[in-house]
């Protein structure tokens, strides 16, 4: 895991002063660190029911198409608000700064479909706690949320109602 963390820019101050971004794009563009961070997902959720992989905007786009289509599952994307082009439901939730919604499909997700949620980041939970709700009020199962990296020292899972959480990286 040491090498895929070396693959990973660090930013200080983005996206404002006292924020250090870890930029995933410079592990994603090394094929190597892209086959393995792919090669864990797979490992990690392999043979277990998946109906759905849910991928939250917009780096969660990156990697949750993949994970589908190595789980043999469909791929839904949950988006701000606007962007989706057919009906939608939303849901607001608070971020350290202000608040920010996101929307999914009214028909993306059947009930009682199991559905993994992806994206590349945990902080504090809050848009992976948003998407969270919005696959539950579809009728969802979400069976795992998985993440590239875990902040672990903000406590984002704690706001995740003890779903199981896959992390790859933890800082």
């Amino acid at each position: 895991m040491e090498e895929l963390k070396r693959l990973i820019r660090e930013i200080p101050d983005f996206p404002k002063p006292g924020i250090l971004f870890y930029d995933v794009t410079t592990l994603l563009k090394d094929p190597f660190g892209l086959r393995e961070v792919l090669r864990h997902f797979e490992e990690a959720f392999r043979g277990r029911p998946v109906d759905k992989v849910v991928g939250i905007e917009s780096r969660g786009f990156i990697l949750a198409p993949t994970v589908a289509t190595r789980l043999d599952a469909g791929f839904v994307p949950v988006r701000k608000p606007g962007k989706l082009p057919a009906e939608t439901i939303q849901v607001s939730y608070e971020l350290e700064y202000g608040q920010d919604s996101l929307e999914i499909h009214r028909d993306a997700v059947e009930e009682g479909e199991n559905v993994l949620i992806v994206d590349d980041l945990m902080a504090t939970g809050g848009t992976a706690r948003a998407t969270l709700e919005l696959v539950r009020r579809l009728g969802g199962n979400v069976t795992a949320i998985a993440f590239l990296i875990e902040l672990e020292f903000l406590s984002g899972r704690d706001q995740l109602d003890n779903v199981e959480v896959f992390s790859l990286l933890r800082y």
